[in-house]
């Protein structure tokens, strides 16, 4: 267990850990000289519950309240200090604000400095006390009066935070290692180290991570769990590391920054959070307003996006996005606490509900749907609603990092469908899946519609057509469904309803029976649209319409604009490329050439038009065939 001090400056803290512990809290000799804690003070002991515990002393001056917060964010249980002579102070209630708003739910009080006052004013600062919490969800924690001077009450409050830590609940450790930095120090003959509490996971001697936001590359060289030398560490434990990497010093560490595993860095500057402003701030938090934002360790400056309305009223809570001035680690849940752009003062909180949040459209209705849906505790609970809203399904890694729960733990709905595209695997909603397929079918029905003549559209036109929100890879894959299914069919790269034919009319076919000899008797070297037009003395666009429309059928190619080629006019000039690969093991322009016959410029065409369709692939001045192509596939 992890106990944090807090409360008004002078209140007895440090003190009073001493008393608890035996050991002073206050490591500077500034700290010792002033009589008052600046940074943070660390201690250890073994209370009589077997097992040592933790306890993060935090100065209680305003000034020191960045100090403060960089402590609060990993502890399980806080012990809030009230001096019995000055009672409850500003800094009482601030400190107390943030607590809550960490969603810290177990807290001690100690009333101190009973030596120095009569009964009665115990009693009066107990009322006090209790009243400050009756409002908020701390309401009915213990009270003890307590005298670090001659003792009086110590022990029973040590009898009380050994249940504590008897009930405490072990954090989960079964995501990805995660540790806020609250202190980076060198050591000699060790090297670097640096200090912080684990918040999930768990990290053993030797094992690679990395400094977030920077990224850099570290290992584990050794390490102490709760300031005892261990190979092991697990969420919930303060933990000192002994890292070691190239070119390494303790200058590149600061306060804030994370020790991660390395899937989950992932550095981000704009969070949406579920926010709450405190019901005693005397004003509306207004949009864009300039705020500190403390994560973790971490405190940064941004501007808060309301995502409703322009204005939020102090007790109130609402989404927001918080748009940041620097890099930060975050998942789902984490806690948040804003401060005024001054950072005098406290103004709220919440909760991190997603870590990556999108840049536009955060407004929109689906928007806000998705965040209803993710201020659910729990990845689980968050899933169905989260896939029922997901046009282009769920990343599954990026889930793991949001939520920073490895894949193989989750329990997934029945509604899940784990769809396989080229961007990785995706997970979509089976309903809005298939009702997908049946607007792909849909849609080639209405272009069928619109454009008779017309085979069907290629795969971008489709995508455009009707599917222009979908990301390229889950369209690929509802379409390459849709084929293997046969509900959608391919001539060349045109797409179709099965049942779909592109008929020529009557004066077509005449035109076609026409031109059709003198395309074959080019052979290599077919004639021109306006050659055709002229030789058989139509108009230069009906013949480019129909030329086109041969395309379509899957009759023609056209290699460059205005020369079209028959089907098997270019499987024999594929065949061609095939023999000169097989005879030169690649296939050279200049060899093309001398085997079709044809000038270096319409054999450049040629080739180009095979790198366009698949057949083979170029590598500087040659090229090599493509053994999946459709036509090498038909040639063996």
């Amino acid at each position: 267990m992890i106990v944090g001090t807090a409360g008004h400056i002078d209140h007895g803290k440090t003190a009073l850990l001493k008393a608890l512990t035996g050991q002073q809290g206050d490591r500077r000799r500034e700290e010792r000289e002033r009589g008052i804690t600046i940074d943070l003070g660390y201690a250890y002991a073994d209370l009589g519950e077997g097992a040592l515990t933790g306890f993060i002393d935090v100065p209680g001056h305003e000034r020191f309240i960045h100090n403060m917060l960089a402590g609060a964010s990993g502890i399980d249980c806080v012990l809030l200090v009230v001096a019995a002579d000055d009672g409850v102070m500003p800094q009482t209630r601030e400190h107390l604000a943030i607590v809550e708003l960490l969603g810290i739910r177990r807290a001690l009080v100690a009333i101190s400095k009973i030596d120095r006052v009569e009964p009665s004013r115990i009693a009066h600062v107990r009322q006090q006390v209790e009243g400050l919490l009756a409002a908020g969800p701390l309401a009915g924690a213990p009270v003890f009066a307590v005298s670090s001077l001659t003792g009086e009450g110590v022990e029973e409050l040590r009898a009380a935070l050994v249940a504590e830590a008897g009930r405490a609940a072990a954090r989960r450790d079964d995501g990805h290692f995660r540790l806020a930095i609250d202190r980076a120090f060198s050591v000699t003959g060790a090297g670097v180290v640096v200090t912080g509490t684990a918040f999930a996971g768990r990290v053993q001697v030797g094992d690679e991570l990395l400094l977030s936001p920077s990224g850099r590359s570290v290992r584990v060289r050794g390490l102490h769990a709760q300031n005892r030398e261990a190979g092991e560490a697990h969420a919930g434990q303060r933990v000192a590391l002994n890292l070691a990497g190239e070119r390494l010093n303790v200058e590149q560490i600061r306060r804030g920054d994370w020790l991660l595993q390395p899937r989950l860095h992932a550095p981000t500057q704009r969070i949406e959070v579920e926010f709450s402003l405190l019901a005693g701030e005397a004003h509306e938090l207004r949009h864009w307003t300039p705020v500190h934002v403390h994560l973790g360790a971490q405190d940064v400056t941004g501007r808060v996006a309301l995502l409703a309305g322009e204005q939020l009223a102090p007790g109130a809570t609402a989404f927001v996005q918080l748009q940041l001035n620097a890099p930060v680690h975050a998942v789902h849940g984490d806690r948040i606490v804003l401060r005024d752009q001054s950072a005098q003062r406290t103004l709220g909180g919440g909760r991190v509900l997603d870590p990556f949040a999108p840049p536009r459209n955060r407004r929109r209705e689906a928007r806000l749907a998705q965040l209803e849906a993710l201020a659910a505790e729990q990845l689980e609970q968050a899933l169905p609603a989260l896939l029922a809203q997901s046009l282009n399904g769920l990343d599954p890694a990026a889930l793991e990092r949001q939520f920073n729960r490895p894949s193989a733990g989750w329990q997934l709905p029945q509604t899940a469908l784990p769809v396989a595209t080229r961007g990785g695997t995706r997970l979509f909603h089976a309903p809005r899946w298939q009702a997908l397929g049946e607007e792909l079918v849909a849609a080639l029905g209405r272009f069928h519609e619109a454009q008779p003549d017309e085979l069907g559209p290629d795969r971008d036109r489709l995508r455009r057509y009707a599917f222009a929100a979908l990301e390229r890879p889950v369209f690929i894959a509802l379409l390459e469904q849709a084929l293997a299914a046969g509900r959608v069919a391919a001539s060349g790269p045109w797409l179709h309803l099965p049942d779909h034919q592109v008929r020529l009319s009557e004066p077509e076919e005449a035109l076609r029976a026409r031109l059709w000899p003198q395309l074959e008797a080019g052979r290599f070297d077919p004639p021109w649209v306006r050659d055709l037009a002229r030789e058989l003395g139509v108009e230069e666009a009906q013949m480019r319409l129909l030329l086109r429309k041969l395309a379509r059928l899957g009759q023609l190619q056209q290699v460059v604009k205005d020369l079209f080629y028959p089907e098997h006019t270019l499987r024999e000039l594929a065949a061609t490329v095939l023999e000169l690969e097989a005879q030169q093991g690649v296939i050279r322009a200049a060899a093309f050439r001398d085997r079709i016959g044809l000038g270096r410029k319409r054999s450049i065409q040629l080739l180009e038009h095979f790198d366009r369709i698949g057949l083979t692939r170029r590598f500087g001045n040659e090229r090599k065939v493509r053994r999946d192509s459709a036509l090498a596939l038909q040639a063996n």
